[in-house]
């Protein structure tokens, strides 16, 4: 069997989803698991939190996976089991669902283009904006040009904000899409804390 179908078996066998398999250098075997996402209905309540990938389900597909390796014969020398990050790469349709209105970084296989360019530089590649969906379909990302605002620095209130602008793509289009790694050192937003006295 294929290493792919052997890892992926496993993988799915405990209850997680495959993301991503990766060798390197030197024998590294990765492989990248992650909790299954089911689209929630209209009607639900959002989630109280997310749910992550821990040391222990970490550990689990592990052990699971140097028997199966051994058994099927693959060579390997080190084997890495872990979660996708908070870069984590978004290949699927089902990915793209599940992180619309998240921050994206994007690379497209060719530069946009003269055509389609309008305010951007037509050789561009690279993009990093919200993911939502494009009126007719398929998918979007929507950013602004305007430098964030520096702690401190004062803001003209008749100074005018950048226009958003927005470039569509069809999945077949991306050579990579992850999400971006925006690292918020005061908590998560939204738990509030005990009142001070």
């Amino acid at each position: 069997m294929a290493l792919q179908q052997v890892v992926e078996q496993i993988v799915t066998g405990l209850g997680y989803d495959l993301v991503e398999i990766e060798r390197s250098a030197g024998g590294l075997l990765r492989v990248t698991i992650d909790l299954p996402w089911v689209q929630p209905a209209a009607d639900a309540p959002a989630p109280l939190e997310d749910q992550f990938v821990t040391v222990e389900d970490c550990e689990k597909v592990t052990r699971q996976l140097q028997f199966a390796l051994e058994v099927d014969g693959v060579e390997y020398k080190r084997l890495e089991v872990s979660s996708p990050g908070i870069d984590r790469p978004l290949r699927h349709e089902q990915d793209f669902v599940r992180f619309e209105g998240s921050v994206i970084d994007i690379t497209l296989k060719a530069p946009i283009g003269a055509a389609a360019a309008g305010q951007v530089n037509a050789t561009r590649k690279k993009f990093r904006g919200t993911l939502e969906r494009a009126e007719a379909g398929g998918w979007q990302i929507v950013w602004s040009d305007e430098p964030p605002v520096k702690p401190g620095q004062k803001v003209s209130k008749k100074r005018v904000p950048a226009p958003l602008q927005a470039l569509g793509f069809a999945l077949d289009e991306l050579r990579d899409a992850r999400l971006a790694p925006i690292v918020d050192f005061k908590g998560r937003a939204g738990k509030a804390g005990p009142a001070p006295a």
